[in-house]
């Protein structure tokens, strides 16, 4: 059914671009009604209803990922050239917020592809697009974006992996911690360290790795709060050679193109915050709808009505937030500060939807037999990963500082 549905709605040209010949509005095109649609059906049929064993068990969810990958709901960014489908990111936004309605630990180990691959498409040549994106759309493979450290998270500048160039080749050593799809990919991306006395705009350089490349040690997977289905690990690299062609753009460029990936990156993650958010309202809604004390269903009780219209309030707002970055860079525009506040105020809405929807479940939304004390601990993480909601902050205020000294408009 998927299959030859995703050949209907793919057979289009499904480039966001549509959006900058038309006027402002918050309607979508057909195309994109189709694609969301696509995605809305296969998070009902297949994420949904297994959503509850991947967080019990933390089992990867190998076939629900085959599944979508065949549909054409994963890799969307690589462009047609290299065989894939060149959706923009507002495209992406779509299917991301309706995988993340269902389980957003499944959407996150779909999604983390999206984060490895947007250095190697913002940066990559021609010949290492063909290699290593070209594979994602031959098989289902999975691959990791390799930059966080057990010392380095939002202090990126602060990583100690470092790469030394020897010949032809590259030497890297060093660890990386809290690696989406870690013990999965088939390749890395892997921000090192390649000159200490540099500034740190100039002191990275971005390489891809091969996963299978002598002296990879992959770590446990990481048994976390939430989003269980993802796989999390630490991944160890020993004296790793890696050949000069697999540096990304020019050495001392890394942290650039590490950074500059966020960009197209963050309007996701904050999309799928949206999903979660839009799931805890959608079961916060229809409990209080069936639930009744004092002689009347919750919902008529003023205390639970404000919650839920708070609740869609949040929904609604930071989805307008997310499509506002994301049509941005699909238009070629810097979206960099829209970005920043959309996945930091789509993560908070996420985990303030979570925790109501709890509240309103009451002693039921504390028991793992209903479904909201799960999107309560996957919440969480929407605030942490891909830069804290601190980091976001740090980036807005700076923006915002900035163009204001400079008289110039946002």
């Amino acid at each position: 059914m998927f299959r030859s549905a995703s050949r209907f709605v793919l057979s289009k040209r499904l480039f966001s671009s549509t959006v900058t010949k038309r006027d402002i509005g918050f309607s979508l095109n057909e195309d994109q009604r189709d694609l969301q649609e696509l995605a809305r059906k296969f998070t009902a049929e297949f994420i949904t209803p297994n959503a509850a064993h991947h967080d019990r068990t933390g089992e990867y969810p190998v076939d629900i990922l085959k599944k979508a990958w065949e549909a054409g709901l994963m890799n969307g960014h690589i462009p047609e050239a290299y065989g894939g489908l060149g959706l923009g990111v507002m495209d992406c936004a779509l299917i991301a917020e309706e995988l993340a309605f269902g389980c957003s630990g499944i959407q996150t180990a779909a999604e983390a592809n999206g984060l490895a691959q947007a250095p190697v498409i913002l940066a990559g040549n021609d010949a290492q697009k063909k290699k290593y994106l070209g594979r994602m759309t031959e098989e289902p493979l999975m691959c990791a974006y390799g930059v966080t450290e057990p010392g380095a998270g939002s202090d990126v500048a602060g990583a100690k992996t470092f790469a030394v160039k020897k010949g032809d080749k590259y030497v890297i050593s060093g660890n990386k911690m809290w690696i989406t799809n870690g013990g999965k990919a088939n390749w890395y991306f892997v921000l090192a360290k390649t000159d200490d006395k540099a500034s740190a705009g100039r002191a990275f350089t971005g390489f891809i790795v091969d996963a299978n490349s002598p002296g990879i040690t992959v770590g446990k997977k990481e048994i976390n709060m939430g989003q269980r289905a993802s796989d999390t690990r630490g991944i160890n690299f020993d004296n790793v050679e890696v050949p000069a062609e697999n540096v990304l753009g020019l050495e001392g460029q890394g942290f650039k193109i590490a950074m500059g990936a966020f960009d197209i990156t963050r309007p996701l993650v904050a999309s799928a915050a949206v999903g979660l958010a839009r799931r805890a309202l959608h079961e916060a809604t229809n409990y209080a709808l069936e639930r009744k004390t004092m002689g009347s269903v919750i919902a008529e009780h003023q205390a639970i009505a404000f919650m839920l219209a708070d609740m869609a309030m949040g929904v609604e707002a930071a989805r307008n937030l997310v499509w506002k970055s994301a049509v941005l860079r699909d238009q070629g525009k810097r979206n960099t500060y829209y970005a920043s506040m959309a996945k930091a105020y789509a993560s908070e809405v996420a985990n303030k939807n979570a925790a109501d929807a709890v509240q309103i479940f009451g002693g039921n939304g504390f028991n793992s037999e209903y479904p909201v004390e799960k999107l309560m601990r996957d919440a969480k993480i929407f605030m942490i990963y891909e830069g804290t909601s601190q980091i976001q902050r740090l980036i807005v205020s700076r923006l915002l500082l900035d163009s204001t000294k400079a008289g110039v408009a946002l």
